[in-house]
């Protein structure tokens, strides 16, 4: 991916990671578009940087998207990189779960179908560009589940194998396909702003934008922090890792 140059569409930019992204990548010169649900988060990112749009979409509307997408194609033409950050994440007692499973199916239509639905709806577009990229925001805890978030998790590693699937296919074309891989950051997700175990948001910014400095990008971006992770399975590690990370599973709390 150029760092430079680009016409970028970031869903979730209004905090957390894609605050982040969208911060930094403006600073490198690109024209942003930042979308989400929640108008406050929006003009408040906007407001610290006037030249960044930004959109209201929530990503769980599936009737929403399509005229989201035929917006944004018309609006910003030269658009080309699209990177799928909006996420929720949601501790589930599966023993107490209520019968409508709502935090589950809102965890799987906010974090696996909108970005399924809003790459569909822009592929043709991009598909237009001279060059363009699609970047997929997964998570460390695709690869290693924390079980007090199955279903976040689950949709996680859905967009992991989603992701090479689309990288496969798209191989004949211009669209590059990457996968960001997060460790635990600090943002509001899951109130981790306060918590010492999580990588400052700041420093993990910074390590990704020096990942994107390499020609060509990695198909995965993984700062450090997440290789342990990310390679648990391949390190011979992974039950120690599961274990560690979420204690031992004796009986139903």
């Amino acid at each position: 991916m150029e760092r430079s140059g680009n016409s970028i569409l970031i869903t979730g930019g209004g905090s957390g990671i894609g605050r982040g992204l969208a911060e930094a990548l403006h600073k490198l010169g690109n024209q942003v578009v930042i979308a989400g649900r929640r108008q406050q988060a929006l003009e408040e990112t906007t407001a610290a940087h006037p030249e960044m749009k930004s959109l209201t979409l929530d990503i769980e509307d599936r009737e929403a998207i399509g005229s989201f997408a035929a917006r944004v194609a018309g609006e910003f033409p030269a658009l080309s990189v699209l990177i799928n950050n909006a996420g929720i994440m949601r501790a589930e007692k599966l023993l107490a779960q209520q019968a409508d499973l709502a935090d589950a199916e809102a965890t799987v239509a906010t974090n696996l179908l909108g970005p399924i639905r809003l790459t569909a709806a822009l592929l043709p577009h991009l598909k237009k560009q001279p060059r363009a990229t699609i970047m997929n925001v997964s998570s460390g805890l695709a690869f290693v589940p924390l079980a007090l978030t199955p279903v976040y998790c689950a949709t996680k590693a859905a967009m992991h194998s989603y992701t090479q699937s689309l990288r496969y296919q798209l191989r004949a074309t211009k669209i590059e396909v990457l996968e960001l891989i997060p460790p635990y950051v600090a943002t509001h997700l899951m109130n981790g702003t306060d918590d010492p175990r999580a990588m400052p948001l700041g420093q993990f910014i910074t390590e990704v934008m020096e990942i994107l400095k390499q020609q060509p990008t990695p198909p995965e971006i993984c700062v450090e922090n997440v290789k342990r992770l990310r390679f648990a399975a391949e390190s011979g590690h992974y039950e120690a890792i599961f274990q560690g990370m979420n204690g031992a599973m004796a009986g139903p709390d």
